[in-house]
């Protein structure tokens, strides 16, 4: 599940460039400035969507792993809160014998979590992003965290709709509950992976 989620990731961003024109037409243009962004109300697109247009022709979101992974992630947490269990946040003692079934971020010497980062003002809103668990890794032979190596996040550029204001009439100023949509570059933490420290200790 990791490797085509990490794959998607790659081919989102060239995918979305390649159709991002498609931000710059609409309905709601001035008439005088060819490639005005489109300007939505929230009648038009609800809180949480993206145009359809846009979605349907390049955006799988869906499909990229930090968004694929939310709905499991929010079902896991509802169960946690309901049981009253521990989210799990430190820094864990390998058991070979009790991880061999367990999922990459957990059977890794630099183990990590994931949670759910929320951002209304983003499609997606919700994003899963990688947490490392230690500061240093765990070593093979004892299960514990060792100072040898250190803990970093392995980060994906993702391309991303961000909402802003603007405005439905020739005045420029912004119409009050109105918005568009700009593309930008965020960077997810997808993983963890153990790298030599920069300076002895």
């Amino acid at each position: 599940m990791l490797l085509p989620g990490l794959l998607l990731l790659l081919w989102l961003p060239t995918s979305l460039a390649r159709h991002s024109p498609s931000l710059l037409v609409g309905a709601h243009t001035h008439p005088h400035s060819p490639g005005t962004l489109r300007c939505y109300s929230a009648e038009e697109l609800p809180l949480g969507h993206a145009p359809p247009h846009l979605l349907a022709r390049a955006a799988k979101w869906e499909q990229a792993l930090p968004v694929a992974l939310v709905s499991s992630l929010e079902a896991v947490g509802r169960r946690r809160r309901h049981a009253g269990g521990p989210a799990g946040t430190q820094c864990p003692v390998l058991q070979p014998g009790e991880v061999l079934e367990a999922d990459v971020h957990q059977r890794s010497i630099s183990p990590w979590r994931y949670r759910v980062d929320t951002d209304e003002s983003r499609y997606p809103q919700k994003l899963a992003f990688a947490e490392c668990l230690c500061r240093g890794c765990i070593s093979a032979k004892t299960g514990r965290e060792t100072a040898a190596l250190n803990s970093v996040p392995l980060v994906q550029s993702l391309l991303v709709l961000r909402r802003r204001p603007c405005s439905r009439d020739a005045t420029g100023a912004p119409t009050p509950g109105a918005f568009t949509f700009h593309a930008e570059f965020i960077r997810v933490p997808v993983g963890c992976t153990c790298v030599l420290p920069r300076s002895a200790r």
